[in-house]
């Protein structure tokens, strides 16, 4: 069974190829649709890494 961390980047990462197939479907989302899957690949990432790491503000 997973971890809740393991889950939620497992579904961060189905979001994000979710939001590859509509930017391979829709041209004019395309730039939009490939920055958030961007974000929600790296969210996926920081999840597995560090589960309880804390993002510092700029």
């Amino acid at each position: 069974m997973p971890s809740h961390a393991e889950l939620a980047a497992k579904l961060l990462r189905d979001a994000a190829a979710f939001f590859t197939t509509i930017a391979e479907q829709n041209p004019p989302l395309k730039d939009q649709m490939d920055e958030n899957a961007d974000v929600f690949q790296q969210v996926a990432d920081l999840v597995e890494k560090d589960p309880n790491g804390i993002i510092e503000e700029q």
